[in-house]
């Protein structure tokens, strides 16, 4: 992709995971008139078939630049989704933090696409949290975000000199039914998408998982027509 500058345009940097929520946030960057530049992380998750779709994403969006950077948590293990002994919860969403949640990931993603933003001189990150239709994962409350910005803004030379930084989360109280309307009349194509925690190679979904479960409920509630790929159909998963 072509990293030109249009002139006018303010960069961003877009957090892309592939998945359905960060396309709809990045097509609102886009929306809003930022020259989006994409941030996805190969951390070691078990789909890393999700950074195929990210790939997808960024093209079909105009996105002006998408990297990729690897980090191997799974080293660390200690998630589900970086650890193959520890199973997906497959029984539907409980109370509590699930075995899904990847410790300090979104701190981690934040800080890279905060180096990120201060070498593309960019005021602006945006992810795609969710505090309402999300799987009880504590970075995406929306005091994390408010308490990691205040201290983006203490820790960079850009915060220092009073150029002030701005975390966007415009799915932060949003249902998946809403998302996935605002998504649509943006022109998001959600084919492109990967939310299960355990696709296969070509990218088809459990549909049991709790982002499968989430999701499907998600386009049911929206009244648009889920294209999601299953390994089985819903009604056999």
């Amino acid at each position: 992709m072509s990293s030109s500058i249009p002139v006018g345009l303010q960069r961003a940097v877009v957090l892309l995971s592939g998945g359905l929520d960060s396309a709809t946030t990045l097509a609102i960057a886009r929306a809003a008139g930022f020259d989006c530049y994409c941030l996805s992380l190969d951390y070691g998750q078990r789909h890393r078939i999700e950074l195929d779709s990210a790939a997808r994403v960024a093209l079909a969006l105009g996105a002006s630049e998408h990297r990729v950077l690897h980090l191997a948590l799974d080293k660390f293990g200690g998630s589900a989704l970086t650890d193959t002994r520890i199973a997906i919860p497959v029984d539907g969403v409980q109370p509590g933090i699930p075995a899904t949640y990847v410790p300090a990931r979104n701190t981690i993603m934040l800080s890279l696409a905060l180096a990120w933003a201060e070498v593309l001189d960019s005021r602006d990150i945006y992810i795609g949290v969710n505090a309402i239709d999300y799987s009880g994962y504590p970075d995406c409350r929306p005091e994390y975000i408010a308490a990691y910005e205040a201290m983006a803004n203490l820790a960079t030379k850009a915060g220092v000199e009073g150029r002030k930084l701005s975390i966007h989360t415009p799915l932060l109280s949003l249902t998946k039914a809403e998302i996935i309307r605002c998504g649509s009349k943006l022109g998001v194509d959600y084919r492109h998408t990967v939310s299960c925690y355990q696709a296969d190679e070509r990218g088809r979904a459990c549909g049991v998982c709790d982002s499968c479960r989430i999701r499907r409920e998600g386009f049911s509630a929206a009244g648009v027509a889920d294209p999601t790929s299953y390994v089985l159909s819903p009604h056999e998963a």
